[in-house]
Formats: structure tokens, sequence, C-alpha cells
């Protein structure tokens, strides 16, 4: 990708909601994207059409708007962990313990090893939940994804780090265990309620849409079943960035990233990047999700208190890695945490 900044630094002003939304322009990104500085919100805007056209005039208004609701996609992991985190810090649940002392009736070969932690943490070497191309997760589905999850491992807990659904389809059932609530009346009591998130539902069937094949979101459960709108998600991330989910603790050991995992931490990734135009590495707090055609992208930045998030219904938006300082993530990000760069 061209660097986008750089090619735009003559036509946007000085101030970082005008850069990050030029630069979501010049990237003719479809979608909405959220940006909030110090605790408040400077830019939460739509691009594009939510139905591509092959000619869009270049004042066509956008459709996409702020009370649109969105699939959180695995960006539900990152609430989950959460929620999983404030039962470590009240001593109800121990990241050290096997999955065993919590779901005896669990089947997986291997669940008295696996420990909370591993599940979290993504090293529990559980199986592929998308085996059979995502069979499990298909509306009517015979085959349940948490029977799934008790199948033949991948690999032994805690000998490598396997990215899946089922780490935390269990961790949702470890959490009604523990608390012996549903996970939706969990999310409602811990999260939603007392942060005004009235947007925010636990998603049922969904019949696919354009280019889609057809999906049950409720399958996902706490790995990935969670909808709504923009400014609710950026009330989840200042939540947790003021210290009003977590002790300080508690969210130093969710927000810790492993370098041998690729600095995968829990439920989220954490790690410092250098951006273009800070004079310093940026301590990142990275989410993403995807299922379908849509993706999101949550980036918090914790020691500046700048919130940026992305969400398209394209899913070959290509937001790149941050790490190889390049792509759509890495770019927006410049824009809204750095200097402008001359052209």
């Amino acid at each position: 990708m061209i660097p986008l900044i750089a090619m735009i630094a003559a036509f946007y002003g000085p101030e970082p909601a005008g850069r990050v939304a030029e630069t979501a322009d010049m990237a003719s990104f479809a979608g909405i994207v959220l940006l909030s500085e110090g605790g408040k919100v400077t830019l939460e805007k739509g691009f594009g059409t939510k139905v591509p056209q092959r000619m869009v005039r270049a004042r066509t208004p956008s459709d996409f708007l702020p009370g649109d609701s969105w699939r959180w996609a695995s960006v539900t992991k990152q609430i989950t962990a959460t929620i999983a985190m404030q039962d470590v810090a009240a001593g109800r649940l121990d990241l050290d313990a096997p999955i065993t002392r919590y779901l005896p009736a669990f089947k997986g070969p291997t669940g008295k090893r696996i420990t909370v932690g591993m599940l979290l943490g993504h090293t529990s070497g559980l199986p592929d939940s998308n085996a059979g191309d995502g069979a499990a997760f298909r509306p009517g589905a015979r085959v349940l994804p948490n029977a799934v999850c008790a199948g033949a491992v991948r690999d032994q807990p805690g000998k490598s780090f396997n990215y899946d659904n089922c780490d935390y389809i269990i961790a949702g059932r470890v959490l009604e265990v523990v608390n012996r609530k549903p996970y939706a009346q969990l999310l409602t009591e811990r999260i939603t309620k007392p942060l005004g998130m009235t947007s925010v539902r636990i998603a049922g069937p969904h019949v696919a849409g354009m280019g889609e094949a057809p999906v049950n979101l409720a399958a996902y459960g706490a790995a990935g079943a969670i909808t709504g709108t923009i400014r609710d998600l950026w009330r989840f991330d200042q939540a947790l960035i003021n210290g009003k989910l977590l002790p300080a603790t508690a969210r130093a050991k969710m927000w810790e990233g492993r370098p041998q995992y690729g600095y995968a931490a829990l439920g989220q990734w954490a790690y410092d990047v250098k951006l273009r135009g800070c004079d310093a590495s940026q301590r990142i707090i990275e989410r993403r999700g995807a299922i379908g055609g849509v993706q999101v992208r949550n980036y918090i930045l914790p020691e500046r208190n700048i919130v940026l998030i992305a969400m398209t219904n394209r899913d070959k938006t290509d937001f790149g890695e941050l790490w190889q300082s390049a792509g759509l993530g890495y770019e927006l990000l410049s824009a809204a945490a750095c200097k402008a760069v001359d052209a």
C-alpha cells in the first residue's frame, strides 16, 4: 500500500480526527470509524456505501451510520476475558486451575491438564472449531461447537499457540458454572448495564447476506456472538482505560503480551510498535474480529488514552499488520496518534 499519510499530508489539517478521516477517504474505506482522544470522541463517521456500487460520486453521502449494529465477532473474546479477570480478581476463578475443576463433565482427552489461563491465552491445544469448513456454526447444525471442542486435540496443553473459538466457547461455559448464571446475564450485569451499552445483544441465527455463507452467530457464544454499535464498543474500551472494569493488577495480567506467542495476551494482543510520525514506540492493545464479510479492528493506546475502532462489511479490506508498518490499520493509527508527516 502506498503510504497514505505521506500522500495526503498537504491536504489535511493538524487535528488527528481530520487526518484519520482523510486517510479513510483516500483508502476508499467502506464502513465506520471512531476515534477518541482523552476520553472524548472526536470522530464517528461513515465512509462509502453499504452495498458496493460500480460508480459512486465523490460527494455521495455514506449510508453507514453511528447507530448501525455490527457483529463484533471475536472482539467478543476481549469482553469474555474481562469478565473472567473480574472473577479472578474476586477469587472465584483460578487461571492455573484445570478446567475440570469447574467442568468435571468435560469429555476432552486433555481436560485435566488444560488450565483456565490456557483457554484465555489460546494455548490449550483444543480442536479446531472450524474443521469441516465451520459446519458446526451453520444454522441447524447437528454437531454443536461445544461437542467439537471435546474432540481429538491438535496439540498438548501449553505446547503451542493455536487461535481458535473452542477456547472461548469452553471459557464461556466455565464462567456460567462459576457464577451460576448464563453468559448473556453476566454480560448484562457486569458490562453493558453499568456502562450504558444499550445496543449490545447476543446474536441469534443469522441469515447470510451478500456473498456470505449461512451462519448461526449464536453458536459462537462467548467467542463471537456479541453485536452492537461502534459507540458502545468505545464505551467498553474507555472503561478499560479508566479502570472501571478491572483492578489495575488484573488488567495488567490480561494485557501482558507474550513474545513467544506473537505478543498474544488474554483475549487480545499487547505490544509496542513504531508508528509513522511518532518519535517513540507506542503501546497498543489490539483486538480484531471477522465473521462472514464483517471485519472489526479495535485499537487501544492506554498510555495515551486513545481509542481507534474501524468496522467494515468488506472482507477484502486489507488492514495489514502494525509491526510490518503497512496496511490500513497502520495508516489510521499513525494519523490518530502521531504528528502529520510532510509530503
